[in-house]
């Protein structure tokens, strides 16, 4: 059965959200910071909205650069506030989740959702879903979001990077092959600088060049399962499903960073996010975890993790989050490569019932 996916994103969320508690700054150049607190303009850049963008302002950038390049523009410079930007992010998800057949958040600020029964898998009107959803958070919220419209989660992500900021970008069935043939082979999630940069040595520049290359290669050169991933993906093939599968034995988070990093407090946000979520379900079906662990893939795509045993089960969040933000640092502590993807994992889980926390104690 034809499924129609959509994968939500919204703009530069983090300077978005500052812009829509600050409507009397709209027009100024605003860029989030993370600030290392060593001098007054130690730290980096976090993202900034369009307005100091066309100025040459990038995540990561030093934010001593960031305001050379902004010297006599209006202007703010401001510290992350994580809460705002989760609360936001909250009631964003509740209204994306009131359209789904099967919805799955994938990070603070993108989600999956699977429309094909609400929308009779009529891309006509899933893109009249799209609109509503676009107005809602518009008038909600005071937020814009690019959505891209494809059969699976894999060309819906990409569809959905393709005309930024409040872009709306449909991929049919039968246009995947033709969509996907001359973008940049980065254009794939999961594909980082240095795989670009061994892609290019075999000749490999865009999508179409990895499709048409030998598969045996490509296997044999990153191994059996991500080569025959990155086949599959160059073909536009992704048959995973939107929500998470419920397995007593674990529940797992993972999403996709905006850009690589080694810094925790830049991606703090979207980690606690996934912690939360996870806690949630862990609350809905009356459970707890002896086992708490972090799973993440840096740059050069290999897989890192982490676990800690808890010496008593539990659901409580700010345990939970305790234990997972120690084992990050440790994590960061342990490698020198960059992050490109995140995830929070909880094992050993019981049912609460006939239970008692050490907090009940």
């Amino acid at each position: 059965m034809q499924r129609i996916i959509l994968h939500i994103d919204f703009d530069y969320f983090y300077a978005q959200v500052e812009e829509a508690a600050r409507p009397e700054a709209k027009g100024n150049a605003i860029v989030v910071c993370m600030f290392s607190g060593r001098t007054a303009d130690s730290g980096a850049v976090a993202t900034s909205n369009y307005a100091a963008r066309k100025f040459g302002v990038k995540a990561g950038m030093p934010i001593i650069n960031a305001k050379r390049l902004l010297k006599g523009i209006d202007s703010l410079f401001l510290p992350a506030n994580h809460q705002l930007y989760s609360e936001t992010s909250n009631k964003a998800m509740e209204i994306l989740a009131n359209y789904a057949d099967k919805f799955e958040p994938a990070s603070i600020d993108e989600a999956f959702l699977d429309i094909s029964k609400k929308c009779d898998r009529n891309y006509k009107k899933a893109r009249e879903f799209a609109e509503k959803i676009k107005t809602e958070i518009k008038q909600k919220l005071k937020l814009t979001c690019s959505i891209g419209i494809a059969p699976n989660k894999l060309v819906a992500k990409i569809a959905s990077d393709f005309q930024k900021p409040d872009g709306l970008t449909i991929v049919k069935p039968e246009e995947v092959e033709s969509f996907l043939a001359y973008l940049d082979v980065d254009k794939i999630p999961g594909i980082g600088k240095k795989t670009k940069e061994f892609l290019a040595t075999l000749g490999i520049g865009t999508i179409s060049d990895l499709k048409n290359h030998d598969p045996t290669d490509i296997v044999e050169k990153f191994g059996k399962n991500t080569g025959a991933w990155l086949v599959r993906a160059a073909r536009g093939e992704d048959d995973s499903e939107v929500g998470i599968i419920q397995d007593q034995k674990q529940i797992s988070r993972i999403s996709t960073l905006k850009r690589n990093s080694r810094e925790f407090s830049e991606f703090a946000a979207d980690v606690d996010y996934l912690t939360e979520d996870i806690v949630n379900e862990l609350k809905d079906h009356n459970l707890l975890c002896e086992t708490v662990g972090i799973i993440a893939i840096d740059e050069e795509l290999q897989t890192l993790s982490r676990s800690r045993t808890l010496q008593f089960p539990t659901n409580n969040i700010d345990e939970i989050k305790r234990v997972v933000h120690e084992l990050y640092k440790e994590l960061l502590d342990q490698t020198t490569k960059e992050l490109r993807r995140i995830g929070v994992k909880v094992e050993k889980l019981q049912s609460k019932a006939g239970q008692k926390t050490l907090g009940e104690f």
